[in-house]
C-alpha cells in the first residue's frame, strides 16, 4: 500500500513538471499568427488614416500662419521658412508663426508651398503616404484648397 501511494505521488509530481509538448506550442503559435494576420492590417490602415487627418490639420495651421504673416507684413511669405525665421526684408514680422517641426508632414517630407498659388494666393500640399502626385485613399494628396 505504501508503494502504491509513493508511485501515485511520483506520477503526479512528474505530470506537474512535464511542461508543454511541441504540438501544443505549435498550436499556440498558429493561433497567434492567425490573430496577427487578421488584426495587424486593420491597425496599420488606421494609423495611415490618422496621418492623413494630421496632415490636413497641419495644413490648416500653416495656412493660418501664412495669413497672420500677411496681416503683419502686408505680403505673403516666399517660402514656409519665413514663418519660422525672420526674413531680412519683412517689416512688421512678428513671428515665429510656427515651429520648425510643423514644416514637415507626418511622413517626414516638407510641405510644398506655392506662391502665387493656382487655387488662391498660395497653395500648400502634402503628397500623402506615397510621396507621389495624385493617388487615392491614404496615398492621395492633401491640399489647402479642398
Amino acid at each position: 500500500m505504501i508503494n502504491r501511494t509513493r508511485n501515485y505521488e511520483r506520477r503526479a509530481r512528474n505530470a506537474r513538471q512535464r511542461g508543454f509538448t511541441l504540438v501544443e506550442l505549435l498550436l499556440v503559435l498558429v493561433i497567434l499568427a492567425l490573430i496577427g494576420g487578421l488584426v495587424l492590417p486593420s491597425i496599420i490602415g488606421q494609423a495611415e488614416g490618422a496621418k492623413v487627418k494630421a496632415a490636413a490639420s497641419q495644413i490648416d495651421r500653416i495656412s493660418m500662419a501664412v495669413e497672420s504673416y500677411y496681416l503683419d507684413t502686408g505680403s505673403i511669405p516666399e517660402n514656409l521658412e519665413h514663418l519660422v525665421d525672420e526674413p531680412g526684408d519683412a517689416d512688421g514680422w512678428n513671428g515665429p508663426y510656427l515651429k520648425r517641426s510643423s514644416l514637415k508632414d507626418p511622413w517626414g517630407r516638407e510641405y510644398e508651398f506655392r506662391q502665387p498659388g493656382e487655387h488662391g494666393d498660395f497653395d500648400i500640399l502634402s503628397l500623402g503616404a506615397d510621396g507621389q502626385p495624385g493617388g487615392e485613399d491614404t496615398k492621395a494628396d492633401i491640399t489647402s484648397w479642398e
